[in-house]
């Protein structure tokens, strides 16, 4: 397949091409030349107003469903999403069923999603199947193609075991995952404990649950060695603790969910089941720290926390309704309502390399692994326009700024319709 992309400006401050407006022509999945004008009359030629092309996108939490939850998203359909969103690279979570704790379930993942325009890394679940005071075979898992490991939103709340998965992936430089909340004080939460959960009569999850969770793994971390990840933090006071681990040169990275940095627990005050997230919508003090994390580099990585929902888990009351929202396709455009869509771009690139997933300098003789997108262009968010199945999406009436125009990876180009 050969495709030529005219007058794309390049976005990556790892190549010598960043910052200019250029033709990029790709013959059979590699970048082979670069140039102010290029003639190839064989090619499909990719052509828009104020195009811009990044290195391919990466999201470190996303879930669809299958295996087990096909109702909510199957892999095929959700992958179609990530690309639609811009993603070419994305880690899958552990919340499937059967759990992915055997090569033969990251094998059943890898395989679902070869041959396409979205590269899905799976992770391993942490613990045996049906006993979380076992580990998983790590080793294996890793093996068969496991990027870090993970029982997602699963606590691991005996601390020995974090100390195990620890010392035993460090063996072979195996990254764990370990999810910052405290369930016995955030036991029959809700939503962010503070004055509008007050307000409004629910029980709410203090900032001390994330707070106490993340000392603890940091001390373990600190004692074990090894790689930890602590995924979509939401608090003051973990952005202030991981600060510090840094400072003291542990070996730890973390995320935050995008619906952190755009919204805050005053969305619950309607009492709507969509901004009922995991972790919650926090106070405004927590998303300005959140944001203060991102600019100076304690958080590592944004993640979209992509969690496509069935309305009958959602179409309750909030006390009985899930956690979660979409947020692939919603992730580049939120993020250009805070920021340039060039630095949104650049953001949505971070994490790659934490997860052992190969990054592709825009280069000549490099594997062509692309996001496609503008500046131009403005949306608003309604259940018509959602692609994915389930249509829990917190930011539904919202106006989202910036265009994916789509991606090229794996030899395989998708493009949304214009």
């Amino acid at each position: 397949m050969n495709i030529l992309l005219k007058s794309a400006k390049i976005i990556d401050p790892t190549s010598s091409f960043h910052g200019n407006t250029l033709d990029i022509l790709i013959r059979n999945g590699l970048i082979d030349k670069i140039d102010k004008s290029i003639d190839a009359p064989k090619a499909s030629v990719i052509e828009h107003k104020n195009l811009c092309v990044s290195i391919g996108w990466f999201d470190s939490s996303v879930s669809f469903g299958e295996p087990g939850y096909e109702e909510r998203e199957t892999l095929d359909h959700g992958l179609s999403v990530a690309a639609a969103s811009g993603f070419t690279q994305i880690a899958y979570n552990t919340n499937t069923n059967p759990l992915p704790t055997s090569k033969a379930d990251i094998s059943f993942l890898l395989r679902s999603a070869a041959h396409t325009p979205t590269t899905l890394h799976p992770k391993g679940h942490i613990t045996a199947q049906d006993n979380t005071q076992q580990l998983a075979e790590l080793h294996d898992l890793s093996q068969a193609g496991a990027i870090c490991f993970s029982n997602h939103k699963q606590p691991i709340d005996d601390p020995h075991l974090l100390l195990l998965a620890l010392q035993y992936a460090r063996g072979f430089d195996g990254l764990v995952e370990s999810f910052p909340i405290d369930p016995q004080l955030a036991v029959h939460g809700v939503m962010h404990e503070g004055r509008i959960s007050t307000s409004i009569g629910l029980t709410g999850i203090p900032n001390l649950a994330e707070e106490i969770r993340i000392r603890r793994d940091l001390a373990i971390l600190s004692y074990t060695g090894g790689k930890l990840h602590i995924p979509t933090i939401s608090t003051a006071e973990g952005v202030g603790l991981i600060r510090q681990a840094k400072k003291d040169k542990i070996d730890v990275t973390c995320s935050v969910a995008i619906h952190n940095l755009m919204m805050t627990d005053e969305q619950l005050d309607g009492f709507d089941t969509r901004y009922k997230l995991m972790p919650p919508l926090r106070e405004s003090k927590d998303q300005k720290a959140l944001l203060k994390g991102l600019k100076d580099g304690t958080i590592d990585m944004v993640t979209s926390d992509h969690q496509p929902m069935d309305i009958e888990h959602k179409k309750v009351e909030l006390e009985h309704a899930a956690y979660g929202s979409l947020g692939l396709e919603t992730a580049f455009g939120s993020l250009c309502t805070m920021m340039d869509a060039e630095d949104a771009a650049l953001l949505l690139n971070r994490g790659k390399e934490r997860f052992g997933v190969s990054q592709q300098s825009i280069l000549i003789g490099a594997q062509a692994d692309l996001t496609l997108f503008t500046a131009d262009g403005t949306t608003t968010v309604s259940k018509e326009s959602i692609l994915s199945r389930s249509k829990n999406s917190a930011y539904l009436g919202k106006e989202l700024k910036g265009t994916v125009i789509g991606v090229i990876n794996n030899n395989c180009v998708f493009q949304n319709p214009s």
